[in-house]
């Protein structure tokens, strides 16, 4: 994450708030995401807590700036009923798949170490993490749910998508944001519209930064 950030140093997507780039519509979606508390509506406390753990694991923060809420951002997901629209084959309906499978990586954590997942160290958070996206576990809690189609389809995937989902992680890679109603025109490789954010090149490229944030 660390290195992400670096390339874009001086980027702030939200500089694009009252500008040409988003109108009413999008800037009431992103202003709800970034209204979002760090509390859990559907997970319970526990559920919520190992959610948390979970997510600083597959996607570390900087501690040099506020952490996206990852687990906030599923739980709010879970809470909407905003689903997928589809399932794999195994795997259940989304909140189902979510209480099960941290159901069952909890009573792995227990029965290997005593604790559940959210007060294991991070090294054996890891493991089991590991374990699990190698199809290892085989605790009785899985049911039917195998532990990889877990790792893969709903929790690494969920987790992932709602790091991406906010405006924070946006800034981080240099991305313009939704596309409503400006629009992108350059789409092909290694190319960029005058209003996305110029990467830097070994930190040097402070001209192409001080020109991207005149067209904002």
């Amino acid at each position: 994450m660390h290195e992400s950030r670096d390339r874009y140093p001086e980027y702030d997507v939200l500089a694009k708030w009252s500008g040409p780039s988003w109108n009413d519509k999008t800037r009431e979606v992103i202003a709800r995401r970034l209204s979002i508390a760090p509390e859990p509506r559907y997970f319970t406390r526990e559920e919520y807590e190992t959610v948390v753990a979970i997510a600083n694991r597959i996607v570390p923060q900087p501690r040099d700036r506020p952490p996206v809420p990852i687990a906030a951002l599923v739980d709010r997901k879970l809470d909407d009923l905003i689903m997928d629209g589809f399932r794999r084959p195994g795997v259940p309906r989304d909140a189902d798949a979510w209480r099960l499978g941290l159901k069952a990586l909890n009573a792995e954590a227990s029965a290997a170490y005593g604790q559940r997942f959210a007060a294991l160290p991070e090294g054996l958070q890891d493991k089991l993490l590991r374990a699990a996206e190698h199809g290892e576990l085989k605790a009785a809690e899985w049911g039917e749910l195998r532990c990889k189609d877990f790792f893969k389809h709903r929790m690494g995937r969920d987790i992932v998508l709602a790091y991406y989902a906010h405006p924070t992680a946006w800034s981080e890679i240099g991305w313009g944001g939704p596309a409503s109603p400006r629009g992108y025109v350059r789409l092909d490789l290694d190319e960029r519209d005058p209003w996305e954010a110029a990467e830097t090149k070994d930190g040097h490229d402070a001209a192409a930064r001080r020109s991207n944030r005149r067209v904002r």
